[in-house]
């Protein structure tokens, strides 16, 4: 008997060291900290995983689905999982999946990876190097590689309407010049719309039949595209007509602005701002020897075409801005170098997404900075 009991308070012990040792699992983790540097494309995701401060893993190839479960399996074994994949084609579908499931994700800025200098590229080289970045990044080194900012849907939903605006417009200057070029063949020299009008009549006249025949095929494409460029454009300067809008800047322009920036308030300093614009000069300096050039083009592209058209036409209608004050005597001078004209434009475009900056997040007012608003704007 009691053996039988000695046997049956084992057996209980037994049962109750092994239910401890399975609380103790599920609430300790067995690394603070996994990292995953992911590459992303089509079809396949390449992702290197570090574990806590350990050397990174091979790197392993996988599609969505077979991403996301591993993600979670990490999510298990870490107290906290790091993830991060380039800016680029994908845009942020994987980035909000990833946040929704509680992970710690970042869209970075591409670029060459290749620190070495190797000569050699690779979707794996690719993924193990943003992993690197990434623990350097969660470390406290916060310039380890540019973080781009993920608009919310409603900002990403806007932007597509004016880019998409902006796509149109390139595909019907596209069509427009293969018809100018099929002319030009002929020794006829057409600008503008040369579908209509007196053009399309002139055309008519002097081109061979066969010639006007292709040129229709042209037209057949370019109406319709045209037609829903005009749709766009009314949507998106109906959207900045109740905004307050510097005089002769144009509705369309700044609205196409606006969204683009989406919130002035994420910029720190000047610096910043600048530099999302690209319109900061280049640099090359060593020793003593320093050596400047053009603007390094390397923010972003839509914002730095608004800001140069703005400045063209501030030119007439805002002549008391500031910065325009100051590099007027070169801008006005009809006799002088263009590419001296250029500079100073860009001068004042980087300027003015500075004072926009300022302006719209409680810097200063239009006054102070000699704007003029529309007198219709409230």
């Amino acid at each position: 008997l009691l053996d039988d009991m000695g046997c049956q308070v084992g057996v209980e012990s037994s049962k109750l060291t092994t239910v401890m040792n399975d609380k103790k699992t599920e609430t300790t983790k067995s690394y603070d900290t996994i990292k995953l540097g992911i590459d992303a494309h089509a079809k396949w995701y390449y992702v290197a995983r570090q574990l806590d401060g350990a050397t990174p893993q091979p790197v392993q190839k996988m599609e969505l689905d077979g991403l996301l479960h591993f993600v979670a399996k990490q999510q298990k074994l870490a107290g906290e999982v790091h993830t991060c994949y380039e800016a680029g084609a994908f845009g942020y579908y994987l980035h909000r999946k990833l946040e929704a499931m509680g992970v710690s994700n970042l869209v970075v800025q591409p670029q060459d990876w290749d620190e070495r200098g190797k000569g050699v590229k690779t979707d794996r080289i690719d993924a193990l190097a943003l992993c690197q970045r990434l623990d350097r990044y969660v470390r406290g080194n916060r310039k380890a590689f540019s973080v781009v900012r993920v608009p919310s849907e409603e900002e990403e939903r806007e932007r597509a309407i004016s880019r998409q605006r902006g796509q149109l417009v390139r595909e019907r200057q596209r069509l427009q010049a293969m018809g100018r070029s099929l002319l030009a063949m002929h020794g006829i020299h057409v600008t503008g719309k040369w579908w209509t009008g007196k053009t399309w009549a002139m055309i008519g006249s002097d081109a061979p039949a066969w010639v006007v025949e292709r040129l229709k095929i042209y037209i057949k494409l370019i109406e319709p595209v045209e037609a829903e460029e005009r749709k766009l454009t009314e949507q998106v300067e109906e959207a900045a007509r109740d905004r307050k809008i510097p005089k002769g800047v144009g509705a369309l322009s700044f609205e196409v602005l606006r969204r683009e920036v989406g919130d002035w308030s994420r910029f720190n300093n000047r610096r910043e701002v600048s530099s999302y614009t690209g319109l900061c000069p280049r640099e090359h300096s060593s020793g003593g020897k320093r050596r400047g050039g053009s603007v390094n083009k390397s923010g972003n592209p839509r914002v730095r075409a608004m800001l140069v058209e703005m400045v063209w036409r501030m030119i007439r209608w805002q002549p008391e801005y500031h910065a325009l004050r100051k590099w007027m005597p070169v801008l006005g001078d009809a006799k002088g170098s263009a590419t001296a004209r250029k500079k100073a434009a860009v001068a004042v475009a980087r300027q003015l997404a500075v004072d926009l900056w300022r302006l719209f997040t409680g810097q200063t007012t239009a006054e102070k900075l000699g704007l003029i608003y529309l007198p219709d704007a409230a």
